[in-house]
């Protein structure tokens, strides 16, 4: 298992081959990539994403945890990111590897769902019109509960 909260961009080819190298007793590898998408009236400059380094790393890493026991996975991966990014770029990846696709596709909306609604990260949009600290939503909330 591996988490990781970054500021550099990474590779998504190179990082799903290496995940993927040597599950040789796993059935099943979920990936999952956010991108940071622009508004549609306002279009987005950029996007701010703050966290408290080790409290953020810790909340990840006992959420991945609690999936890899949940979903009996045989590995997990999670990367955010960190800092100013634009439109169109990668923003974070989930991974899982499970003997069963069933786990592994349930792993990672799990693991996307509390990445969205309960991850310490603070995340402010800019647009030519000024900034704006991003609400949590009630579908984010609503996608949460069902686990």
């Amino acid at each position: 298992m591996r988490v990781s909260v970054q500021q550099e961009a990474f590779d998504l080819g190179a990082v799903s081959a290496e995940f993927a190298g040597g599950h040789k007793d796993m059935g099943a590898i979920v990936t999952f990539t956010g991108i940071v998408r622009d508004l549609p009236d306002d279009p987005l400059q950029a996007m701010e994403i703050e966290h408290y380094p080790g409290m953020t790393e810790a909340a990840l890493r006992g959420m991945a945890e609690h999936a890899m026991t949940r979903f009996s996975l045989g590995d997990a991966l999670v990367i955010h990111r960190y800092g100013t990014l634009v439109p169109g770029e990668m923003i974070m990846m989930v991974a899982t590897a499970a003997r069963h696709r069933k786990d592994a596709f349930e792993a990672a909306e799990f693991l996307m769902d509390y990445l969205k609604s309960r991850a310490p990260f603070w995340k402010r949009e800019i647009t030519a019109n000024g900034s704006e600290w991003v609400a949590s939503k009630d579908e984010d909330e609503n996608a949460l509960s069902r686990w």
